[in-house]
C-alpha cells in the first residue's frame, strides 16, 4: 500500500509531514516540476516524482490512495485513474458533479472517494454535522423551533495591511471567485447575489477579544441543508455558508470590483488572461514576507428560537496564526486531508463518494487533532 500525494503547493507540507514523520506512512510525492517538491519537502523523503496522470496511473496499485492536491478541474481525471487500478481518492476540494457521479462506480467496486476535507470545505463541515447533533440531542429540540445556520470562513492577513487582504493561495483564483453567483437563504426568502460585493455585511465574531468582520454569501448553500441532514419540515429562516474578510476590505477593493464588472459581456479567454495579469501585479504588493504570520478565522453557528426566544445557541469558533509549524492555512488544509487518508486506510469511510464524515468517531476525533492546530478554537454556548 502507497500513498501517492500529487501537489506540492502552499497548503500541503504539514499534512504530509505528519503522514511522513509522524505516521511513518509510505508516501510518494508528486510534483509537476521536481525540483519545487524537493525544496518543499525534500527534508521528508527522496521519493519524489514528475507528475502525469499517465505516470500515476501507471505506478498505482491496489489499495493505494492517491490525494490530489492539485486544480480541482484535475480531480476527476485522477479519481477515474484511482478506479481503473482499484486505489482509492482523497481530495480536499468541492464534490463536483462529474466526481458525483462516480459514486455507483466506486461503490461497486468498494473503493472510497472522499472529499471536501480541508479547511473549507472540511473543517467546517464537520463543526456544523456536531452542531447539528448536538442541537437534536439538546432538550430544546423542537418542530416548531425556528432556525438560523451561518458559517463563515477567511484566510486574513494577521498583520493587517492598507488592501485589507494578502494572497496565501492562488491570486488569479481568488478573483474568479469574486465572480461568481451566491445563493442563500436569508429571513425565510431565497437570496441570488450576482457578485459578492452586493450582499456584504457585518459580522461580530465571538472571540475572547471581541472583533468584528465583513462577510458574504458564495457559492449555493441550499445544498448544505440536507448535506448538514435538515430536516425537510424544520423551519429555517436563514442558511449562508460564506466568506469572512478584514472591516475595510470592500473598500479597499472597490476599484478591482469596478474592473470585474467591466469585464462583463467579454469572451472568457480575454476574462482569464485579464484576471491572470490583474492577480499577478496584486501578489507583487500584498504577498506575505518571508516569516510573516498568515491568520485563518472560521465561525460556524446554529441558532434555535421559539416563541421569538433562543432555546439553542452555539457557535464553533476558530482562529489560527502562522507560526513555527508553518501557515495556519496550510495546516487547517492538509492535516484534515491526512486524518482522512488514515480514515480510508483504517476502512472507516464506506465505499462510494463522500464529503467531510459526520460519524460521531470520526467527527469528534478529527475536531480534538484540528483543536491543537488553532491558537483558539471553543465551542460557544451563548445561553450560558
Amino acid at each position: 500500500m502507497t500513498i501517492h500525494w500529487c501537489g506540492t503547493g502552499l497548503s500541503s507540507v504539514p499534512g504530509l509531514r505528519r503522514l511522513i514523520v509522524e505516521s511513518g506512512q509510505p508516501v510518494t510525492v508528486w510534483n509537476r516540476t521536481v525540483e519545487k517538491a524537493r525544496a518543499e519537502v525534500g527534508d521528508l523523503t527522496n521519493d519524489i516524482r514528475a507528475y502525469s496522470l499517465d505516470a500515476l496511473r501507471d505506478a498505482l496499485e491496489p489499495g493505494d490512495v492517491a490525494i490530489s492536491m492539485l486544480p480541482a478541474d484535475q480531480h476527476v481525471a485522477i479519481a477515474k485513474a484511482c478506479l481503473s487500478k482499484g486505489a482509492h481518492f482523497v481530495s480536499s476540494s468541492y464534490i463536483a458533479p462529474e466526481m458525483r457521479e462516480l459514486d455507483q462506480a466506486f461503490r461497486n467496486a468498494g473503493l472510497v472517494s472522499v472529499n471536501e476535507v480541508g479547511l473549507d470545505p472540511g473543517i467546517d463541515h464537520l463543526m456544523a454535522h456536531d452542531l447539528v447533533a448536538r442541537y437534536r440531542a439538546s432538550p430544546a429540540y423542537h418542530a416548531d423551533n425556528v432556525l438560523s445556520f451561518t458559517s463563515y470562513c477567511g484566510g486574513v492577513p494577521k498583520i493587517a495591511n492598507a488592501f485589507r487582504y494578502k494572497f496565501s493561495w492562488a491570486p488569479a483564483g481568488v478573483l474568479k471567485a469574486l465572480r461568481s453567483p451566491s445563493r442563500s437563504l436569508r429571513h425565510f426568502t431565497e437570496l441570488r447575489v450576482a457578485r459578492p460585493w452586493d450582499a456584504i455585511t457585518r459580522y461580530d465574531a465571538p472571540l475572547p477579544q471581541p472583533e468584528s468582520f465583513e462577510v458574504y454569501p458564495n457559492r449555493d448553500s441550499y445544498p448544505f441543508m440536507e448535506d448538514y441532514r435538515f430536516e425537510p419540515h424544520w423551519k429555517v429562516r436563514d442558511f449562508v455558508r460564506g466568506t469572512i474578510r478584514l472591516n475595510g476590505w470592500s473598500d479597499a477593493w472597490a476599484p478591482i470590483f469596478r474592473e470585474i464588472e467591466g469585464l462583463e459581456g467579454k469572451p472568457v479567454a480575454e476574462i482569464n488572461a485579464a484576471l491572470e495579469a490583474r492577480a499577478a501585479a496584486l501578489l507583487k504588493d500584498n504577498s506575505y514576507s518571508e516569516g510573516e504570520p498568515d491568520r485563518v478565522v472560521l465561525f460556524v453557528s446554529l441558532k434555535a428560537e421559539r416563541d421569538g426566544k433562543p432555546v439553542y445557541h452555539e457557535t464553533w469558533a476558530l482562529d489560527a496564526w502562522g507560526d513555527v509549524r508553518g501557515t495556519a492555512m496550510s495546516r487547517l488544509v492538509s492535516v484534515p486531508v491526512s486524518l482522512a487518508v488514515e480514515a480510508v486506510l483504517n476502512r472507516e469511510i464506506p465505499a462510494g463518494v463522500h464529503a467531510a464524515p459526520h460519524d460521531p468517531r470520526l467527527l469528534h476525533r478529527w475536531l480534538d487533532e484540528v483543536s491543537h492546530l488553532a491558537q483558539y478554537m471553543a465551542r460557544i454556548d451563548h445561553l450560558r
